[in-house]
């Protein structure tokens, strides 16, 4: 440890340190045992590379573990960089050992690595080691957003029983398979691609003739080397605006001489792939006995998913305990930003009004009762569910999710014929249409409806996420448009959003697409949520069925969700069409595998809406 404590004093000398920088490292210095690069064993003979950061003394404490396939060496180019110095800092000024680890293959780890770190049993045997050593109480709490939180369900499963407490954040692309969503960690929705994993690999994935350092390479070695080899690679900027639209889309990185790896791979499989259930993600048949602390946020790519995951634990749980140890925030923000919140929150264009909350004092109360047992009060003083209202923009609370107050409304889809753009007459309302008056629109896989805002994640320039005024996009006469007339009192929709649509089409399969939209007075139309179906996946996802001209067939999409409060004066209302591109990729209207595929056929299709026909959206209304 001497040589980091030297090269500590040195970056002191010559100044290159902010004031704020010192202070972190000082502190550091003055309170903590810092173990840099730790070469933790798994049980297969492969090394994890791991930081750990511990109170001085002889006290036994409860851990903090990050583990995560982003990059936390303490030098960049050559300088030293705090961030995780300082959640490091943090946590020993609470005494908390912090320890962070790199995914197998990942940087100074060892190995192969996969998505999610598999094989699974390493973050058992990461806490198999940590409880072992004399100054660990036994007690080890797991933290993270998006990947680095995603590895934690599937490991609570395995119940090693020094895993106290989680708090998974923007888990979604961990959970694979949960009630309705069939995911498979977010690759699919609905059956059809989600292209962030795309642009995430482009820039995650290492090229497997990427050099590394010897196997068996010794700490102190490392920890030398670590000043001037961080073993990040450096990505080129990609406009991915323009690159998500190559064809065909396996070729999509390589078109754009991105590095090689897993992305090929996994491009080929379908939603039922027994390799989705091989690795590290969560599947409701596991079993899941671990106290948790969820955090979802309303612009996150997964927070439908993510919500029936909360759900399914307190359902299904064998605990009592564990199903009454379930607590839920739900944010107005874009992924992972829940810290972002000022108290004029911006998303996308809209604004949320003051959605700050003291995220720090919640995380650390709830890890002091479960890995110190600490009488704090915190299970007492805090909302089992916790959700923040749009609209009204609010912090609301409720034991349940949705609130048990949410009552399911159905709004059937109606128009004469011509709902084509927002132009046209297409209506929500809650008769039901008698007579069908199908709307036609086509669907060019060639001129996709593009992604506009919305609860997106990871694709780089191609969509900003958030709330955006649609408006303008609804011009377009392959969107579908059916909305409420103006509200006589003002509506909160808090839940899941149900909704069915009937269609014929003259081609073998084909999108569904629909979006939530709170329209204002003055026309502005701010997007909620949205989902989509691959209609060859309607029955399921472990066959394809494709259609046949001049049969109506019923689609029930993936259920939304939202917490928005419409005013008085405003209208609720619904785009339907068959694509939302680059969010999702373009179905081709072939029938074929999609991802090696250049070339695709326009589609007719229709929706009905009748008595025989009632396309649908079903919204949880809460009365108060």
């Amino acid at each position: 440890m001497k040589k980091i404590y030297l090269i500590l004093i040195f970056a002191f000398s010559t100044g290159i340190l902010s004031a704020q920088e010192k202070s972190i490292l000082e502190k550091l210095d003055e309170i903590a045992v810092i173990d840099q690069k730790v070469m933790m064993p798994m049980r297969d003979g492969v090394r994890l590379s791991t930081d750990i950061y511990r109170p001085k003394g002889d006290q036994p404490v409860p851990i903090i573990f990050s583990r995560t396939p982003y990059n936390f060496n303490s030098y960049r180019d050559g300088e030293l960089v705090t961030r995780t110095m300082q959640s490091a800092l943090e946590a020993v000024e609470k005494g908390y050992a912090y320890v962070v680890q790199n995914e197998r293959g990942r940087f100074f780890s060892e190995g192969e690595w996969d998505i999610l770190g598999t094989p699974l049993t390493d973050g058992y045997d990461a806490m198999e080691w940590m409880s072992s050593q004399p100054w660990s109480n036994g007690k080890i709490g797991t933290i993270g957003c998006s990947s680095t939180a995603e590895w934690q369900m599937a490991v609570a499963a395995m119940d090693h029983p020094a895993h106290t407490a989680l708090i998974p954040q923007g888990y979604g692309a961990g959970v694979g398979r949960i009630g309705a969503y069939f995911e498979q960690g977010n690759w699919y929705r609905g059956g059809a691609g989600q292209m962030l994993f795309t642009t995430w690999l482009y820039s995650t994935q290492h090229d497997p003739m990427a050099p590394k350092f010897p196997e068996g390479i010794a700490q102190e070695d490392l920890q030398r080397l670590q000043k001037f080899y961080d073993m990040a690679p450096r990505y080129p900027r990609v406009d991915w605006k323009e690159g998500l639209n190559h064809l065909p889309i396996q070729d999509i990185i390589q078109n754009v001489n991105g590095p090689k790896g897993i992305y090929e791979e996994m491009i080929t499989r379908k939603p039922n792939d027994p390799k989705w259930f091989e690795g590290g993600l969560f599947h409701d048949d596991m079993p899941f006995e671990k106290p948790g602390f969820w955090f979802v946020s309303w612009y996150d790519v997964a927070s439908s998913p993510n919500l029936a995951m909360y759900n399914h634990i307190i359902k299904n749980a064998k605990d009592q305990n564990i199903k009454d140890n379930q607590y839920l925030i739900i944010a107005p923000t874009l992924h992972c930003a829940f810290t972002r919140a000022t108290d004029d929150t911006i998303v996308g264009e809209r604004s949320v009004g003051d959605a700050r909350l003291n995220y720090n004092e919640l995380t650390y109360a709830w890890f002091d009762f479960w890995l110190k047992q600490d009488d704090n009060q915190v299970k007492k003083d805090m909302p089992k569910v916790q959700y923040f209202t749009m609209g009204s923009n609010e912090w609301q609370s409720s034991d349940t999710w949705p609130p048990k107050e949410a009552k399911m409304t159905t709004y059937y889809l109606d128009s004469k014929g011509q709902a084509n753009s927002r132009l046209g007459n297409g209506t929500l309302t809650k008769k039901k249409p008698s007579k069908d008056n199908p709307d036609t629109f086509t669907y060019d896989p060639m001129d996709p409806v593009t992604s506009y805002g919305g609860n997106v994640c990871c694709t780089g320039n191609a969509i900003q996420g958030g709330s955006w005024d649609q408006q303008e996009m609804e011009l377009r006469e392959d969107i579908l448009v059916y909305t409420t007339e103006p509200l006589t009192e003002g509506v909160e929709v808090s839940g899941f959003i149900e909704s069915k649509l009937y269609l014929s089409s003259d081609v073998k399969d084909t999108d569904l697409t629909i979006k939530l939209i709170d329209v204002y007075p003055d026309g502005r139309a701010y997007n909620l949520d949205e989902t989509i179906q691959r209609v060859r996946y309607r029955e399921g996802y472990e066959k394809e069925v494709f259609m046949e001209e001049g049969k109506v067939y019923e689609v029930n999409l993936t259920p939304m969700s939202t917490s928005n409060y419409f005013e008085k004066g405003h209208s609720i209302r619904i785009e339907v069409s068959s694509s939302n591109f680059p969010r999702f990729d373009r179905n081709m209207n072939t029938g074929g595998n999609t991802y090696d595929e250049t070339e695709g056929k326009i589609a007719t299709n229709k929706i009905h809406h009748s008595s025989k026909f009632p396309s649908y959206i079903s919204l949880p209304i809460v009365r108060k």
